[in-house]
């Protein structure tokens, strides 16, 4: 099978080309080679959450992989054997040269659609960040993403086991999957946006923050007539750390906390996000939500669509991502930063139409 090249530096230039790249190569079993990963970055290259998705896929396809190191900006995949289910365990830490809070929930990520068309169930622990900067919080992942990937057909579920902050990271996230044999396309339409559901969180630190948390969030959801509940948690974890998370149907906002920050500016900062996507009223999903669904969209069987109240550059570049692995079609109207829709026509993709 002949083997793709990717250019890493391409649209969004960040580690969600590695990603869906690599995930599409166990999937399909087509080698793939990356080049200029990460090109832009200030730290260009793999870092230890990109790598730790370079191991899991390569042990979930029993990969032979060249260029697998820290830096590394140039990466041979080549998948040894159809994905496998079984049981998983995946630590950023074990490539990481001094601890590290790279996110799990994009390891997560990584690994489903392949595990999803596995022959067997598989369970997984991710270890690393749950709750950092740059990624989906573990809530976003359980009460939005994943909800939205069971309409296609996708049966997993996710677990909280440890809160991982940053810079300190040594979460947990568990990972149940039981095999698939196709995805069905699903169109999204606008929802209500309530009730609004989240916690505030904060591990090793007073009672009063996330209280304080809580009450702002509410208040300031309660305004423009939006029934919430948010949950005031005091947790343990390795380290301290602070951060709201809200959720509401088919979108999601957060917020981390960090010295010096007071609790009412992080729930400001969440209940801004949120009541941004709230405003629009045509758009059924929200602009993070929107590039998770092309991968789910593409691989399933008939016609998928959704609007969105912004478009991002991470959606416009995973959509011309999966053109090229797949040749999938497709359509998206509006521009960069602004409302748009999307449809796609999916490949209808089953384990047995690995070659």
């Amino acid at each position: 099978m002949s083997m793709v090249t990717i250019d890493g530096s391409q649209g969004e230039g960040g580690g969600q080309i590695l990603r869906t790249s690599l995930s599409l190569s166990a999937l399909t079993g087509r080698p793939v080679r990356l080049v200029r990963i990460r090109a832009g970055r200030s730290r260009p290259g793999l870092r230890p959450q990109h790598l730790t998705a370079v191991r899991a896929l390569a042990e979930i396809c029993s990969a032979h992989v060249e260029g697998g190191e820290i830096d590394s900006q140039e990466l041979a995949f080549r998948p040894g054997g159809p994905p496998q289910g079984g049981q998983y365990i995946f630590d950023v830490e074990d490539v990481a040269l001094h601890g590290s809070a790279g996110a799990a929930t994009l390891i997560v990520q990584a690994v489903l659609w392949p595990l999803l068309f596995a022959e067997t169930p598989s369970e997984a622990l991710v270890y690393g960040g749950t709750h950092v900067p740059f990624s989906p919080p573990y809530h976003y992942l359980a009460h939005v993403a994943q909800p939205a990937f069971a309409r296609f057909g996708a049966e997993f579920e996710v677990a909280l086991e440890a809160w991982g902050w940053a810079p300190q990271g040594k979460g947990a996230i568990s990972l149940r999957v039981r095999p698939v044999d196709t995805l069905q396309a699903v169109t999204f339409t606008p929802q209500p946006r309530e009730p609004v559901e989240g916690v505030a969180a904060v591990t090793n630190l007073p009672a009063h923050i996330p209280q304080r948390m809580a009450t702002r969030a509410g208040k300031l959801l309660a305004e423009p007539g939006l029934r919430n509940r948010v949950e005031p948690l005091r947790e343990r974890a390795v380290a301290p750390g602070a951060g709201l998370f809200l959720w509401a149907p088919q979108a999601g906002a957060s917020a981390l906390g960090r010295p010096g920050l007071a609790a009412e500016k992080v729930a400001e900062a969440a209940v801004a996000e949120l009541l941004a996507f709230a405003d629009n009223e045509d758009a059924a999903v929200d602009a993070h939500l929107a590039d998770q669904l092309l991968l789910p969209m593409a691989l399933a069987h008939g016609r998928s669509g959704f609007t969105t109240d912004y478009l991002t550059q991470h959606t416009l570049t995973q959509a011309e991502l999966l053109r090229t692995w797949l040749g999938v079609h497709i359509e998206i109207t509006g521009a960069e930063g602004q409302p748009g829709r999307v449809t796609v026509e999916g490949t209808g993709w089953s384990h047995r139409r690995r070659q």
